[in-house]
């Protein structure tokens, strides 16, 4: 009961790249970068299990940025000529790369690090990709003239990838769609009908991510204008409810998110966000409790999984160490209060 997990990231060590950066610059190149991205992936393996959470991920350590690690394999992109867009419906520029023909994937994505998480825990293993509708959001279209299709060309590579993790032993593959906050009317219309593609054919946990964005100044000064309830959850949980993806991660704790709205999702899991990413202050373990004890006014107990709101990838690293420990501590707390209710 109460399984956590973190979103996604973690920091990069100041070793592997730059540090409180969401796209870091990396400190090394060829084969000691490799080994770099190895050492950082089993250095956070141990401190997420020496923390005391219960599912597993890599850290986002290998990858620059949560959508472009996964492009970079992608062939039919020019990462040569990057150009900059708004995106997230123009809450910040990004200097992203041109869709410039049909998109395939050169081989196997996130293999590396799958198997080498595989291979160094027994617990759980969650593994992220990032969804099609935020990967649209995320690239420059200079060939498909039409974002649907693009979304759903992309969808069937991530779906290669995903079945190929599934083999791997990945136990949940969540899809990292932030943009269904952004563009809800799409992602209701259309967005979920690509997820539950990229999705297709897994038997493993399925989940998606849907957030409010990293604790970056973008995201945090768009929260400000979000007004006093933030319900733009409200026009995709229903669609989301409807589909074949077993689990939704959604932000909780510090937010202006009505809890209620997580009724919405009556049948699925939810990864509840009882830590926040945009703050450096460290939950308590009773806040950790406290949110946990709100949810499950909404949401069943053994349906409940303890999580971040956000990746903490732009984090100090000794605050995101703490906070995964609240995070465990908090959900131990909860069993005991809400075990037996």
């Amino acid at each position: 009961m109460f399984e956590t997990a973190i979103a996604g990231s973690l920091p990069k060590p100041s070793w592997l790249a730059e540090t409180q950066k969401l796209w870091p610059q990396w400190k090394a190149e060829g084969l000691e970068l490799t080994q770099a991205k190895k050492d950082a992936t089993l250095l956070w393996i141990k401190a997420q299990e020496d923390a005391g959470v219960d599912i597993i991920g890599d850290g986002e350590q290998s990858r620059q940025h949560f959508v472009h690690g996964f492009l970079e394999q992608v062939e039919g992109i020019d990462f040569e000529h990057k150009v900059k867009m708004g995106i997230r419906d123009n809450r910040y520029d990004a200097m992203v790369p041109q869709v410039v023909a049909p998109l395939r994937l050169k081989g196997r994505v996130h293999a590396f690090e799958a198997q080498l998480a595989r291979a160094h825990t027994t617990r759980k293993l969650k593994f992220t990709l990032p969804g099609p509708m935020t990967i649209v959001d995320t690239v420059a279209d200079r060939f498909y003239g039409d974002k649907v299709k693009m979304a759903f060309a992309f969808a069937e590579l991530l779906n290669q990838e995903a079945l190929a993790l599934q083999a791997d032993g990945v136990d949940i593959i969540q899809f990292d769609e932030p943009a269904f906050n952004v563009y809800m009317k799409d992602a209701a219309d259309w967005g979920v009908k690509a997820l539950e593609r990229a999705a297709q054919g897994l038997t493993c946990t399925t989940a998606v991510h849907i957030c409010y964005g990293y604790g970056i100044p973008a995201n945090v000064d768009w929260k400000k204008n979000l007004g006093e309830q933030w319900r733009q959850y409200e026009q995709i949980f229903p669609a989301l409810a409807a589909s074949n993806i077993g689990q939704v991660s959604l932000e909780c704790y510090h937010s202006h998110v009505p809890p209620d709205l997580m009724k919405l999702l009556q049948g699925k899991d939810v990864m509840v966000g009882v830590i926040d990413v945009a703050s450096d202050t460290v939950e308590t373990p009773e806040e950790v409790a406290d949110t946990i004890g709100t949810a499950l006014q909404f949401v069943p107990k053994q349906r409940l999984f303890p999580c971040s709101n956000c990746g903490l990838a732009p984090m100090n690293r000794e605050v995101a160490l703490a906070k995964l420990k609240a995070l465990a501590q908090g959900a131990a707390l909860a069993r005991q209060r809400y075990g037996d209710a």
